[in-house]
């Protein structure tokens, strides 16, 4: 009975010892009034200020939060909204006929206004090694949540999130901002911090590597030393992340508008391995070979491309991206088996699309354009007779052209440059002036030309005559 009163003790001094400590080190809320911040709600989402209003007419805590608040304190156009409160899942289910639940590593509801998706989580408290919390929580053998379906208070909620200037909340109620991990200072400051001990933090959740490294590029700030120092030795964990959430972070990282940024802290970082091993092999310390030159200058086509408000399409980034390996492979494997190189690129473009497919779960409508402009890639420098009309029908005809000219600049080939200057006239060209430019080709030797072989005669019969 004794031992017993003496552990019952211990518990309650041990946990009185804990909240004391976190006490001192959480920082005080700050509450930041209207006049103090440049939020506006003629600058939020009329659907989000509507799920807003009926949670809290409801009687619930309900705050804007995350992204959307970040961009708009910084004084840009937020991408999405999301909202977090007390209610649960189920709760904000029932106040919306237009919400369904998703997530089985977090519940969360989403309550659909046509295109428009507003996210709405219920606040995150702490984990508890009790009996009872492993039925809604639940860790792999790294460290990583594999289910966490565990509600709190705000104050917890902050603690959970992951950077310090992802923790601030909006309310509508009163129009304040609060900030309950000193998110406001890093963010006049320009800091991505994560909150909690990083290391931790990152074997929770892997992918919070990736996105310290977007939110720096993105946002032009520095990682803090403390955020920055376990990335490299922790890098590998990425490996433990599902490949087909791997894609879609992969998206968000380099064709977002700050690729190449992202690509060189990538790389700094040692996260550029786990997400794309087949590439990695093939760096150099200079980093100037054709393969990193292509890479580099992709990424900064895209980023233009988005700014400009065009169109980008990941197949042709990871046809770039993938090229001198598929040619090394399909060299390779010519050397080894003695195939006709045709049939070796083949072979090649399985085999490097199947390694890339491992780490990211690239989906096949994706990869079959891939194929299609590695393919052209061969067909570019046949152009007698009707091959060039022909080729220039084909639906991924100018992804192909592209490669070409990228092809052309990261090589510094003089062939290639003339043949990317021939394709450049020849689209443009009146019919009348690229039958001229096709008839002067003829002069030109066609080395891909097949020659027939002879034909074998059949060999005599021999008479039966005597």
């Amino acid at each position: 009975m004794f031992t017993r009163v003496a552990n019952f003790c211990r518990k309650v001094l041990s946990r009185e010892e804990s909240e004391a400590a976190n006490a001192v080190a959480r920082p005080q809320m700050t509450v930041i009034p209207r006049e103090q911040h440049a939020i506006s709600r003629k600058d939020i989402s009329e659907n989000a200020l509507k799920v807003l209003y009926r949670l809290n007419k409801a009687g619930y805590e309900a705050y804007l939060v995350g992204g959307g608040v970040r961009d708009l304190l910084l004084g840009k156009k937020p991408k999405d909204f999301d909202v977090t409160t007390s209610a649960t899942p189920e709760q904000v289910r029932k106040l919306f006929r237009n919400c369904r639940l998703v997530g089985r590593r977090f519940r969360l509801a989403h309550v659909m206004f046509g295109p428009e998706i507003i996210e709405v989580a219920t606040f995150r408290g702490h984990h508890e090694e009790t009996q009872s919390d492993r039925t809604t929580s639940q860790r792999g053998q790294n460290g990583m949540l594999l289910r966490d379906n565990i509600f709190g208070s705000i104050e917890e909620d902050a603690q959970r999130r992951d950077f310090t200037i992802n923790s601030l909340y909006y309310s509508v109620a009163d129009f304040t901002v609060r900030d309950y991990v000193g998110g406001m200072q890093d963010l006049e400051k320009g800091v991505i911090r994560l909150i909690g001990d990083p290391e931790t933090r990152y074997r929770e959740d892997p992918v919070r590597m990736l996105r310290a490294v977007r939110f720096a590029a993105k946002l032009s700030m520095r990682i803090s030393e403390e955020t920055a120092e376990p990335i490299p030795r922790l890098a590998t964990l990425i490996n433990d992340v599902p490949p087909a959430r791997l894609f879609e972070e992969s998206l968000k990282l380099l064709q977002a508008g700050y690729g190449f940024d992202t690509y060189k802290l990538l790389r700094e970082y040692n996260l550029f391995q786990p997400l794309f091993p087949t590439i990695t092999r093939y760096f150099t310390e200079e980093g100037d070979s054709s393969m990193e030159r292509i890479i580099s200058q992709v990424f900064k086509n895209t980023d233009n491309r988005i700014r400009n408000d065009m169109r980008v399409n990941p197949a042709f980034l990871f046809a770039a991206m993938f090229w001198y390996p598929l040619l090394e492979m399909a060299q390779k494997i010519t050397q080894e088996s003695g195939l006709t190189y045709h049939d070796a690129f083949a072979l090649a473009m399985n085999e490097v699309l199947d390694e890339a497919c491992r780490s990211l779960a690239i989906p096949k409508r994706i990869t079959s354009l891939v194929r299609d402009i590695w393919q052209l890639q061969l067909r570019m420098s046949r152009r007698q007779g009707k091959r060039a009309w022909k080729l220039m029908e084909h639906p991924k005809f100018r992804a192909a052209y592209d490669l070409l000219a990228l092809r052309a600049e990261a090589e510094r080939n003089t062939e290639l440059q003339r043949l990317t200057q021939w394709w450049g006239e020849f689209q443009v060209a009146a019919p009348p002036a690229q039958k001229d430019m096709l008839t002067n080709l003829d002069d030109e030797p066609d080395t891909r030309r097949r020659h027939r072989r002879p034909r074998k005669r059949a060999p005599r019969r021999e008479s039966n005559k005597a």
